[in-house]
This record gives C-alpha cells, sequence and structure tokens, in this order.
C-alpha cells in the first residue's frame, strides 16, 4: 500500500514537473501590441490575458490543445499545439476583423442597425435571467500609474512620501494588487466571494472584488455607482433608443455565426451614456463582444474617461458569459495625471454548483485564513495576466519598504531612521499648519500633536477674543493590545480672563478600528452651548457677531466629569453608553465690541437665550446618563481572518436615544426622562436620484425638572450658511422651539435628482448642477409646529449648493431665505447628514 501511494504521489509530481509553459506576444498585422487581448485553450473555459505589452504565458500539462488570440475588433486565430516539457513560444498576430456589408431590409431609410438593437432588446431580460445559479473562478488586477504630480495645489505644497516609488517627476505605480476570488451566485440577489488569494504592493487587501459589468441590465453600475449615482444607460436597455443612435458598421462570420458590429452614438450630452462598439450574433441576438467608453461629458464624475471592453464566449451549449473585462480609467486634474486599468479573467465557470442553505448567509465576502502568505511561485503558477517588469519591481520594492516598516522597531538603524526622518517643528507649524513629532523606541511610539494656533482663534460676546491650544498624546506598544489617547485643551477669554481646561482619556483596541470600540474618560472645566448639538459653529458666529452684531451663540460653563463607552458589536448593532456630571455656571456678555458702531437698531441680545427668557438659568448640578443604540436589520460582513466587518444593507437604520436626568445623587438637581427613536436611510433609485430622510419621534417621559441645557432643542439656522442637513431646519430660530413636552414628531426628507432635470436645461447641464428638493417639519401640538419646503441647486464647483426656502410658523406665518452650504459629488462628504 505504502509503495502504491508513493509511485502515485511521484506520478503526480512528475506530471506537475513535465508541464510545460507557452509563452509569446499579441501583436496586429503591423507588429503593434494588443494589450489584455485573450488567450484561450478551445473547447474549456480555461485561458490566460495578455498584459498592457501584448505578453502572454500559460503552463499546460503535455498533451495537444488548440489555442484561441482574440481581441475586440479583430479576427480571432487558432494554434494547434503539442505541449511537451520544453517551453515554446506561440506568437499570435491578429488582423483587423474585415466587415461585410451584406444586403439587408431597409425600412423607411432606417439604418439596419436599429432593428438588430430591437432584437437584442426583447432578448435582454431573458440572457439577464438565463442562469438561476453559477460558481466562478476570478483574477483579478488593479493598476494605477501616475503620469505626473503638481508641485502645489492651491498654493500649497504636494507632500511625498519618502520612497513612494515614484520618479522625481512623480511618475511610477500608485498602486498595484492581484487577487483569485471565487464567486458564487444565485437568483435572484444572492452573491458570495471568497478570497483565494490577493496581495497588494507594500501590503495591504488587495483589490479581491471582481467588477460584475452587466450590459443585460437597463441600468449599467460601475464601482458601486461612485462614478455616476444614476448609474449609465446599457445601450440595450429597454429605452435605449431615446438615448442612443445605431450604425451598422457590417458583420464578419465566425465559428459559423454570424456577428454583426454596431456604432453606439449618444443623441446628446450630458446623459449617462457610453460610445464606441458593440458587437450582437444574429438570431439569438447576444453580447458577442463590445468596447464603450464614457467621458466627464456624459455624466462621468470624478476621473475623465472609462473605457470598458469586454469578450463574452460559451460556457456551457446555448449560454454565454464574460469571458474577460478590461476597464482603462484615466483622471487629469489640478495637475495630477492618473491612469490605470482593471483586468477581470473569468474561468471554471459552473452552472450546476449545488449550493446548499449554508452557502449564502450574511456573510458576503470571506478571506481565506492563508490570503495572503502566497509566495512568487503560487502567483506565477495562478496568475494568467503576465506581469510588465517595471510591475515586478514594483512589488519586490514596496513590499520590501514595508518589511523594514514593520520590523522598523527591532534594529537601532531603523529607530535612528524614523527619528531623523521627522520634519522639524517650525514656529509657522505652530502658527498656521500644526505641530507634530513621534519619540520611537524599541516596544513604544509616542506622538504629540498640536493643532495650528491662528485658524483656533475664536471671538464671542462672552470671552471676547479667545485662545485656544488643542493638544494630542497617544502612546501606541509594538506588541500591546491598546492604543491610549489623551487629548488636552486649554482656552483663555481675554475678556472674561476666564480660563477652561480639560482632557479626555481615551483607550481604544489596535486592531478594532472597524468596531470604533472605546473607553473615555474625560474631566475639566469648558465652556460649552446650551444646545449640545453645537448648532451654530465658531467661525459663523463670529462673522455675524463682528460684522452684523448678531451673537446667534449662547454658551454656559462647566466643571464636569464624564465616562463613555462605544462598541460596534459584529452583528452591526451599535452602542453608546454615557453618564457626565456637570457643575454648571451661567455667564454673561463682557464686551459689545463689534466692527460697526453701537446703535440702537444693532445691539447684541444677552447671553441667554432670549427665546427662553421665562427660563432661568443659574448655576445648579446635573448628573445625566443615558444610551444610544442603533441597528440596521439584514446587515452583511466582510470576513477577514480576525473578525467580522458590518458592511450594511438595504435597510433603514433605526437609532434608540434615552437619557436619564438623576437627582439628589452628587447634589444633582435635574429630574427627567427624554428619549428618541429614530428611523434614517438614503434610497437610491439611480437614474430616479437618490431620496434620504430622516424621521424621529420623541419627548419626555418625566420633565420634573429640566434644565435648559436638557430641554429638547430642534436645530435652528439664522445664518446663510447649513451644512446640517437631515438634521435641522434652514430658517428657524435656535431656541424657540425648544421644549420638554411629552410627545413630539420630526420628519426631514431630500431628493436628489443627480442629474434629472437639469440634464436638459442649457447651461446648469454643461455645468453639472443639479437639482435638489426636500422639506423639514416637526409638530408637538396645533399651537407648536413648523413647516419649510426647499428646491436649490447642488454640485456648484463639486462643492457648494444653495437653497430657496420657504417656512411657515404660528405668529409668523410665511418666511423666505437663501442658504448656502456644502452639497454635490464632493460636497455631499463635507455635510452632516443622518449616518
Amino acid at each position: 500500500m505504502l509503495r502504491s501511494l508513493l509511485c502515485l504521489s511521484l506520478f503526480l509530481f512528475n506530471t506537475g514537473a513535465f508541464a510545460g509553459k507557452i509563452s509569446g506576444i499579441v501583436t496586429d498585422d503591423k507588429g503593434t501590441p494588443l494589450p489584455y487581448a485573450s488567450i484561450s485553450i478551445k473547447g474549456t473555459t480555461k485561458g490566460t490575458n495578455a498584459n498592457s505589452s501584448g505578453h502572454y504565458s500559460i503552463t499546460l500539462s503535455p498533451g495537444q490543445y488548440t489555442l484561441i488570440g482574440q481581441y475586440v475588433g479583430y479576427k480571432k486565430e487558432e494554434k494547434t499545439i503539442i505541449v511537451t516539457e520544453d517551453d515554446q513560444v506561440i506568437n499570435f498576430v491578429l488582423s483587423i476583423q474585415q466587415l461585410t456589408l451584406q444586403e439587408v431590409i431597409v425600412k423607411k431609410g432606417e439604418d439596419p442597425a436599429y432593428e438588430i438593437i430591437r432584437q437584442a432588446i426583447k432578448k435582454r431580460s431573458f440572457y439577464n435571467n438565463q442562469v438561476d445559479s453559477f460558481a466562478v473562478d476570478v483574477y483579478i488586477k488593479g493598476l494605477l500609474r501616475s503620469k505626473g504630480l503638481p508641485v502645489k495645489v492651491f498654493g500649497k505644497k504636494v507632500e511625498r512620501e519618502k520612497n513612494d516609488g515614484l520618479d522625481s517627476m512623480g511618475k511610477g505605480i500608485l498602486f498595484l494588487s492581484e487577487s483569485v476570488t471565487k464567486v458564487f451566485f444565485q437568483k435572484p440577489d444572492k452573491i458570495k466571494y471568497q478570497v483565494i488569494s490577493s496581495r497588494q504592493s507594500g501590503g495591504g487587501y488587495g483589490l479581491s472584488f471582481p467588477f460584475f459589468i452587466n450590459f443585460y441590465q437597463n441600468n449599467v453600475s460601475v464601482f458601486d455607482n461612485n462614478l455616476n449615482p444614476r448609474g449609465f444607460i446599457s445601450p440595450i436597455a429597454d429605452g435605449a433608443l431615446n438615448y442612443y443612435k445605431y450604425h451598422y458598421e457590417g458583420s464578419f462570420i465566425e465559428d459559423n455565426k454570424m456577428v454583426n458590429t454596431i456604432k453606439v452614438t449618444p443623441r446628446r450630452k450630458n446623459e449617462p451614456l457610453f460610445s464606441g462598439t458593440i458587437q450582437i450574433t444574429e438570431d439569438d441576438w447576444r453580447i458577442y463582444s463590445l468596447d464603450l467608453l464614457t467621458t466627464s461629458d456624459y455624466s462621468l464624475e470624478l476621473i475623465d474617461t472609462l473605457r470598458i471592453s469586454q469578450i463574452h464566449s460559451a460556457i456551457a451549449p446555448g449560454t454565454w458569459k464574460t469571458k474577460n473585462q478590461v476597464m482603462y480609467v484615466s483622471v487629469k486634474k489640478l495637475g495630477f495625471d492618473f491612469a490605470g486599468n482593471f483586468v477581470n479573467v473569468y474561468s471554471d465557470y459552473d452552472l450546476n454548483p449545488g449550493f446548499t442553505k449554508k452557502t449564502f448567509d450574511r456573510v458576503i465576502m470571506k478571506y481565506d485564513s492563508a490570503f495572503n502568505r502566497k509566495d512568487t511561485s503560487y502567483w506565477n503558477k495562478v496568475r494568467p495576466v503576465a506581469l510588465e517588469q517595471d510591475e515586478k519591481r514594483d512589488f519586490v520594492f514596496k513590499d520590501s519598504i514595508a518589511k523594514v516598516t514593520r520590523d522598523s522597531f527591532l534594529t537601532r538603524r531603523n529607530l535612528d531612521s524614523l527619528r531623523k526622518n521627522q520634519k522639524p517643528v517650525t514656529f509657522k507649524n505652530i502658527l498656521w499648519s500644526g505641530a507634530s513629532h513621534n519619540f520611537y523606541n524599541k516596544k513604544t511610539t509616542i506622538g504629540y500633536h498640536l493643532k495650528p494656533l491662528l485658524p483656533q482663534l475664536e471671538y464671542n460676546t462672552v470671552e471676547g477674543v479667545s485662545v485656544n491650544a488643542e493638544q494630542t498624546f497617544s502612546l501606541s506598544q509594538r506588541k500591546g493590545k491598546y492604543n491610549y489617547i489623551l487629548d488636552w485643551n486649554a482656552r483663555y477669554g481675554f475678556s472674561n480672563s476666564h480660563f477652561n481646561s480639560y482632557g479626555s482619556f481615551l483607550i481604544k483596541p489596535r486592531r478594532e478600528n472597524y468596531r470604533n470600540r472605546y473607553l473615555k474618560l474625560s474631566g475639566g472645566k469648558r465652556i460649552s452651548q446650551f444646545n449640545q448639538d453645537n448648532p451654530i459653529n465658531p467661525l459663523t458666529n463670529e462673522v455675524y457677531t463682528l460684522l452684523a452684531r448678531k451673537n446667534y451663540m449662547k454658551l454656559y460653563e462647566n466643571w464636569f466629569g464624564g465616562i463613555e463607552y462605544n462598541n460596534r458589536f459584529e452583528n452591526g448593532l451599535r452602542l453608546n453608553l454615557h453618564a457626565v456630571y456637570e457643575d454648571r455656571i451661567p455667564v454673561e456678555n463682557s464686551t459689545d465690541f463689534s466692527f460697526f458702531k453701537k446703535d440702537s437698531s444693532r445691539v447684541f441680545s444677552p447671553n441667554h437665550p432670549y427665546e427662553l427668557s421665562n427660563i432661568p438659568f443659574n448655576r445648579h448640578q446635573a448628573l445625566v446618563a443615558g444610551f444610544a443604540l442603533t441597528w440596521q436589520p439584514g446587515q452583511h460582513y466582510i470576513q477577514f481572518p480576525w473578525g467580522k466587518i458590518p458592511v450594511g444593507s438595504k435597510a433603514p437604520t433605526f437609532e434608540l436615544e434615552y437619557n436619564k436626568g438623576i437627582q439628589k445623587i452628587l447634589g444633582s438637581d435635574v429630574d427627567f426622562d427624554k428619549w428618541k427613536l429614530s428611523l434614517f436611510d438614503n434610497m437610491n433609485f439611480r437614474i430616479g436620484g437618490e431620496f434620504r430622510y430622516r424621521i424621529s419621534i420623541g419627548g419626555f417621559l418625566n420633565n420634573k425638572d429640566v434644565e435648559i441645557p436638557d430641554l429638547q432643542h430642534f436645530n435652528g439656522n439664522q445664518t446663510f450658511y447649513n451644512i446640517k442637513y437631515l438634521n435641522s431646519f434652514q430658517l428657524a430660530p435656535y431656541y424657540r422651539y425648544s421644549n420638554d413636552e411629552r410627545f413630539y414628531v420630526l420628519a426631514h426628507a431630500e431628493h436628489h435628482f443627480n442629474g434629472l432635470l437639469t440634464n436638459k436645461i442649457p447651461l446648469l447641464n454643461k455645468l453639472k448642477w443639479n437639482l435638489v428638493v426636500g422639506s423639514n417639519t416637526f409638530y408637538i401640538n396645533g399651537n407648536n409646529y413648523y413647516a419649510e419646503v426647499f428646491a436649490g441647486i447642488e454640485n456648484i464647483f463639486k462643492l457648494f449648493r444653495v437653497d430657496f426656502v420657504n417656512a411657515y410658523q404660528p405668529g409668523t406665518g410665511n418666511q423666505f431665505g437663501v442658504r448656502v452650504g456644502f452639497g454635490g459629488l464632493l460636497g455631499g462628504k463635507m455635510s452632516f447628514t443622518a449616518d
């Protein structure tokens, strides 16, 4: 028995040892390399792809094979070879596909391409839903190159990391990764990714999600719609003839099948459309291949051009799937010049995978335990796309730098290097840009950071000019389980001569940043707004105080001590527990300085909110404890070897908040029970835009003793500027509606058209300014309610938003106002909306 096993092992070893390597280059008939050309083995779903310079390689066991070289727009070539243990060079020279303009039936002078597209549209749904389930192996390679970097952007020098792999001109590889992922799919929308192996130059998880770009869907999603929230309209979508023009280029015969080549052209700009070529087979009207392009003229955001090339092939009788796909991207903005490509090679399709009930669970992506431990020999064996020489060098160079960084605590030489390479702290840093310094030793790193002093100068009528020093000290241990962070804030008001100083000490696990788990202890003396949501920021208050003599920010001082625990569990549930004790001290205006002379029409209001003048605010103590619980049903996860990360779901998010004012303990004077239940979500209707909402109900179960800071405040806004969308009222006074009522209802809603409607309006479509509409309202009782509606334009310079608002309030009637804030592709990331 032992001899038999030994013989079998030797046989298997020798079979692999005698496998032959086939390599070569794919060019056109002029010798120009054809990047990412497809090389497949006839009669199988296996194959490889050329790299960007047309070179390919594949390892095969001894035997006879037929290799097929293929490239979109070129006639494919077959070569029969006999594989031995010797390496062979097999080159392919592909000729441009000669198209034949056959006699076709022309209806009323219509281009015959339209009838072909109509037939393809009729079959679209069938092919989109043809396969109930499948499994497939996908090789994913991502590459992003820099062609140049600016010296400065907006007058600020572009800082580069040492050993970033770029030359003096900023040229080189920015990102490089490759992965092998097994994909499982079952109708209607169950999907799971199993990452077999993955690596990124310099370390990381790489790009392990294959991009399934499905042109059989009406709305084509690319990069999860990050390049356009509306998605793109497929050239064979149900309504495609309203968006595209088609031209019949001709046909050719391949494998006894006629293939029609059709040129696709958008009917108008500023719609999410493609241009290029799509090839449709005769009679069965399926996609044979495509080469499509979209640009910033067609609603492409963030980047300048996106080109998608696909080749489809038969994986079973009557069933075709994508065999390989290449996405080319380029961007040239503000002096940055990037270009890259993302290659997906699909192999070993299985249309009868035999899934069990346990196959599809809440984990949509799972990394194998050894996914990042594969050596070079493994990648040389499984990689279907040969690496370029500079890509090989990039992996070696950046991986070696990463290893030195990981091991940098171990040697005196590396420690000395880290110490010497720190930039010196200058007086300019302290005043304007901030100062940082790290202290290294073999076991720990101590970090120090000071926020810049000048940007934190503030002015208000209570303190006058105040100077703030915000410093952070951090301690991380190479083998420790936790990081320790101490934040210390010191503040001095020159007008009232008050000095406030407080700190917080944070303890959080080193390797669980995704869970945001921490314990925080804090205490000291500080100045706070009555509304702890801070409805007006210091800079806006300064502008209105100095230029318009309107002191909207209302403040009180407090000695305090607090404790807070936060955790995001693997099931997606988020918990925040907190308790704070405050000795609250009233403060008054100590200055009336502004850039305008004081007159009867421009008088500062008292620091006590004038809308709450009937509620006294005297020195008192308050002990308040509570929790916030956030949950999103149907949570999905990515599972790493060390744990799971929740990645959300399609369901809305629920949030329950409760705070208890505890009387008599530590002399506390407050006694209340305050609650709030919220529901919020962002709903993407793609072409129809995005709808966002936040609905809340709440009130006081007990309101025996409620002080002004503990009231239910509705975030108002009396300035021209707003960023707290879905969490504020754009024209409401700051404290007029603060209350301790038993029950209230609160609702915010916005619809972002994302180019719908405005893409048909001259000038607006060229500027890519988009329409946004919405409403904010709350209701307490028949005498206490508020409603406002607004329409606005966003995505102004990708950053800004202008709203025209009309509000109705009891007693004051209608009110109209204009508000400016952040909104749009980039600005939307800077505004505060529902989490």
